[in-house]
């Protein structure tokens, strides 16, 4: 049987908690493209124009980084290539036959966004330059980065080279969750491979909580710009294309996101959700609880409503940790998560145990009038 409720509880806590909200109306970008999104759920908390596909710079690297640290070894010794060295634009000053391990030629690649080290990296991982960039836009396929089409590992403006802000979001999840990943991108400045090379996103030191991503800028791009900031254990990603006051329009997408949708725990693990009555147990009723912890980003006025999907009683024995049903949230009927429900105990069978008196009773009953009066002695013959 299924029961749905609304949780009245947890909208108080929205509406005490929050308070006065900003509005996305309010927010003033000088962004072409734009978009603000919670890692964590994929809620889009604000867009302007984010679908539209436009050149993307140096944030090309993002995926550049990723696809290196998910093909390749860090500590294997790459040996640099006259052609590498020839790359225009931004440069980490690499050396013909000088040799680097991978995860320098990264750290040269996001901190100091080094269009040499870009091609040194999808040589190494791809084989070939041309072959790492077909595996790009393998992975930004399986991402879901419907309107995207690499034409270079480094971002130098090409044909056929482009992204959206909302494409970008979605590599900026994926790689904000791999932790080589967001080590090299969050550190601000390393002396490795006898280089000291220094972030280049001023982000790190100007917003508290920003933990990466990445730059880019090219004369047609304008400038573009990825980030990612933490608050609360709340992950928000935001992304502007063509942006020259970038720095402080992400500060703002920030300060409104946090303050706007804040992440707000739906269900833990530990406590009772609900109880269902037991049938044939030594106790009449079971306590449900939730397998996993679920929570979501919510603004003032949105209204939860928890669909629980259980019996309406069970058989014992029934065992602590098994399969009980499944609890659903939704705000104006889509779903925003879930999670399966458990039985918090064990309940056993009732085991059937007569009184003393009972047997006796029983015994002189039979006796009496029973089985045994029907016994005649006799034989069969």
């Amino acid at each position: 049987m299924k029961c749905k409720i609304l949780i009245f509880i947890l909208l108080f806590a929205i509406f005490a908690a929050v308070g006065p909200v900003p509005r996305a109306s309010a927010l003033s970008l000088s962004a072409a493209s734009a978009i603000l999104v919670d890692a964590g759920s994929g809620r889009v908390l604000y867009s302007k124009d984010s679908d539209k596909k436009m050149l993307i710079a140096s944030t090309t690297k993002i995926m550049t980084a990723l696809l290196a640290i998910e093909m390749g070894d860090l500590d294997a010794v790459v040996t640099v290539k006259r052609e590498y060295t020839l790359a225009e634009g931004s440069s980490m000053y690499l050396r013909e036959g000088e040799q680097l391990t991978l995860e320098a030629l990264l750290y040269g690649l996001l901190l100091q966004s080094g269009n040499d080290a870009a091609l040194a990296v999808a040589d190494f991982c791809g084989g070939s330059v041309s072959n790492f960039v077909k595996k790009m836009n393998e992975r930004a396929a399986e991402l879901g980065m419907t309107n995207t089409r690499f034409a270079n590992p480094s971002g130098l403006d090409s044909d056929g080279h482009y992204s959206t802000a909302e494409d970008l979001a979605k590599l900026a999840v994926a790689a904000m969750n791999n932790g080589v990943f967001l080590r090299i991108a969050s550190t601000r400045s390393i002396t490795i491979g006898g280089r000291t090379m220094t972030n280049h996103n001023k982000m790190l030191s100007r917003y508290q909580g920003v933990i990466g991503l990445k730059t880019g800028y090219t004369k047609a791009a304008g400038r573009i710009l990825v980030c990612c900031a933490v608050k609360d254990g709340q992950r928000l990603i935001t992304v502007t294309l063509d942006d020259p006051n970038d720095w402080n329009d992400h500060a703002a997408l920030f300060d409104y996101g946090f303050e706007t949708y804040p992440t707000t725990a739906l269900n833990g693990t530990s406590e009772e959700l609900r109880r269902i009555a037991v049938t044939g147990g030594v106790t009449d009723s079971v306590g449900i609880r939730a397998e996993t912890a679920v929570s979501y980003p919510l603004t003032a006025g949105e209204t939860v409503a928890a669909e629980y999907s259980l019996p309406s009683a069970v058989r014992a024995c029934v065992r602590e940790g098994a399969l009980a049903g499944k609890l659903t949230y939704t705000v104006g009927g889509k779903v925003i998560g879930s999670t399966y429900l458990l039985y918090s105990e064990t309940v056993e069978k009732e085991r059937f145990v007569l009184d003393p008196l009972d047997l006796l009773r029983n015994f002189f009953q039979i006796s009496s009038g029973g089985v045994l009066s029907g016994y005649s002695g006799q034989t069969a013959g």
